[in-house]
């Protein structure tokens, strides 16, 4: 068992321009073997480079703010996700993380399926106006008073 404080998280993994990210679970810093969990914080009205993970796959927790996600091979699609929502993001997905908030810090929690940090930036030519893509699926049917 280990605790991490979280005064204590380590900066130097590999990062994207834009956002700020930082180690608490790695193999070199408590031995783990199949996760990476850190935290990621965006600037208001920021957003980071196009950049994917490689086979890893990546679950995001927005801890504060408004996390607008655009991905796909021209960053076609984008969806929204707020404070107590995850993200799912699969193996080689080209990705940008957006805060949406003019004025809020973004702020959230990362986690992998590796102990190593791996981030393979990208350079993408997005799409003018990507297409929205609603969180909807048959369990979670579409939220009231939203198109």
């Amino acid at each position: 068992m280990r605790v991490i404080p979280g005064n204590q998280l380590d900066p130097n993994v590999p990062s994207t321009a834009g956002m700020d990210r930082k180690a608490a679970i790695t193999f070199a810093r408590v031995g783990a073997q199949k996760l990476w969990a850190g935290t990621v914080t965006i600037k208001p009205d920021a957003k980071t480079g196009a950049h994917h993970h490689g086979h890893l796959e990546s679950v995001i927790y927005v801890v504060r703010g408004k996390a607008r996600m655009r991905w796909g091979e021209h960053l076609q699609f984008t969806a929204e996700a707020g404070p107590g929502d995850f993200i799912f993001v699969p193996p080689y997905v080209p990705h940008q993380e957006i805060n949406a908030s003019p004025d809020e810090q973004l702020e959230c929690v990362l986690v992998r399926s590796d102990g190593e940090a791996i981030a393979v930036n990208l350079d993408i030519e997005p799409v003018e106006k990507p297409q929205t893509v609603l969180w909807v699926d048959p369990v979670h049917p579409e939220p009231k008073g939203k198109p």
